[in-house]
């Protein structure tokens, strides 16, 4: 059974596949070397066979579900608490001090 991912969600590479198809209209294959082990990607499209569209930083490949997975997002909750953090300190001046 495939992994299910959301369009545009950030994945991760887990293992490298033994060449990588581009997501041209026209397909082409590529070495391996053209993504990196732990490189970070975004999904951009499912197509049929458990393969995902994910643009990384030299282009949008097709990967098999085996080959990517989720990356946590930690970052998203430190930005929230960030931004609760700034919230509380945008108060008027006038209701500051009262």
């Amino acid at each position: 059974m495939s992994k299910e991912f959301v369009i545009g969600e950030r994945v991760r590479v887990v293992a490298l596949p033994p060449y990588v198809k581009t997501a041209e209209p026209m397909p082409m294959l590529r070495p391996p070397d053209v993504i990196q082990l732990g490189e970070e990607g975004v999904v951009v499209d499912r197509r049929p066979g458990g393969f995902w569209s994910v643009r990384f930083a030299r282009g949008i490949f097709l990967l098999d579900s085996q080959f990517i997975e989720t990356v946590p997002a930690i970052a998203d909750t430190e930005s929230e608490a960030e931004a609760n953090d700034e919230r509380s300190h945008n108060v008027p001046l006038d209701q500051k001090y009262i």
